[in-house]
């Protein structure tokens, strides 16, 4: 395990002061603060006050010294010193990517200046980026990271299922291309029955939405047989779902497409985990304020593409489009 080396703080460089004004050698200024000597010495040489024309007033200062230091650190963050990157990594922000895509995209292909993640959640919540507003472009617009909280269901369920924990393994692992997760996206009240189908396929996360004029269960089964059905068998194995009662009509889908159903246990949707992260995704264009009726589907067509153009971490940073293509490309090659 490495060792950690923090940067002086301002109240170490206010005893620091203190102490060099008193004359005490620099061995034991760095033994009483528990740091090396150098770095001491190297902090004085680095942001020691110089004035031509006041001499008097040189020295080692030490509110001086901490806004030197803060300034070299922000000359230092390629987002400051490299406008260009910061407005790259804006757009794509802007198109819906989160840090993490961006720095992972960066590094895939192999850009002359990268940056993580982090420098980007940094350079977002510094104080350059509070003051141009930067950390609204990021996913969840928060001013402060925090940690994500927990979603409560209350809902019918259905019972006459197959359990997911009777699933095979290939399945489960995502070892096998052709298996779904699906859920319902519900908008306020107010605004009527209208709502979406969200469903992605386990291997790629390529995402696929469609618009029901209501929660029925049989007609929710028929627009996903008529949209699985161009596919090729092998992609559209199954299709995992929660125990919402839209669900209930599950067996037409053996009938229609031949495609198995199984079910999370009751109250746990986090069990098909990627169609939550899908949904949480969706948000950002589809909040629960819209107005489902004004949906059309080439607007949802669109929110599609974007995701499925969106480069993942789990996917080595290919976008599920990508990841998509090559898996039905493999299937059809077998199948001539």
């Amino acid at each position: 395990m490495g060792s950690c080396y923090p940067h002086l703080s301002l109240d170490e460089r206010r005893k620091i002061a203190k102490w060099l004004e008193a004359k005490m050698p620099i061995a034991e200024i760095a033994d009483r603060l528990g740091r090396d000597a150098s770095t001491i010495y190297r902090d004085i040489k680095r942001n020691r006050y110089t004035d031509k024309e006041i001499p008097e007033l040189n020295g080692y200062h030490a509110l001086v010294a901490q806004d030197k230091y803060e300034q070299r650190r922000a000359v230092h963050r390629k987002m400051v010193i490299h406008p260009e990157l910061k407005a790259a990594i804006e757009n794509r922000l802007k198109a819906g990517w989160s840090p993490e895509q961006i720095a992972g995209r960066m590094r895939l292909e192999r850009h002359p200046i990268r940056v993580s993640h982090e420098t980007i959640y940094r350079f977002a919540y510094s104080k350059d980026g509070r003051a141009e507003q930067f950390y609204r472009h990021l996913p969840e617009h928060r001013r402060r990271r925090r940690p994500r909280g927990y979603r409560r269901h209350q809902r019918g369920h259905i019972f006459d299922t197959q359990s997911l924990s009777y699933r095979p393994e290939r399945i489960a692992e995502r070892s096998e291309f052709g298996h779904w997760e699906c859920d319902l996206m519900m908008f306020r009240r107010e605004h009527g029955k209208v709502n979406v189908t969200s469903l992605v396929e386990r291997v790629s996360r390529y995402a696929v939405v469609m618009r029901n004029e209501d929660r029925t269960s049989k007609p929710i089964m028929e627009s996903l047989i008529n949209g699985l059905a161009p596919l090729p068998a092998d992609a559209r194995q199954s299709i995992t779902f929660d125990r919402g009662t839209e669900f209930s009509a599950w067996k037409r889908l053996k009938d229609g497409i031949g495609a198995d159903a199984w079910f999370c246990d009751p109250q746990a949707p986090y069990q098909k985990g990627t169609v939550e992260n899908t949904n949480n995704r969706l948000r950002r264009y589809l909040p629960r304020s819209t107005e489902p009726a004004a949906l059309t589907n080439r607007y949802l067509r669109s929110i599609c593409h974007r995701l499925n153009a969106t480069p993942r971490k789990c996917l080595g940073y290919r976008t599920p489009a990508e990841v998509f293509e090559n898996s039905l490309m493999e299937i059809r090659n077998r199948l001539e």
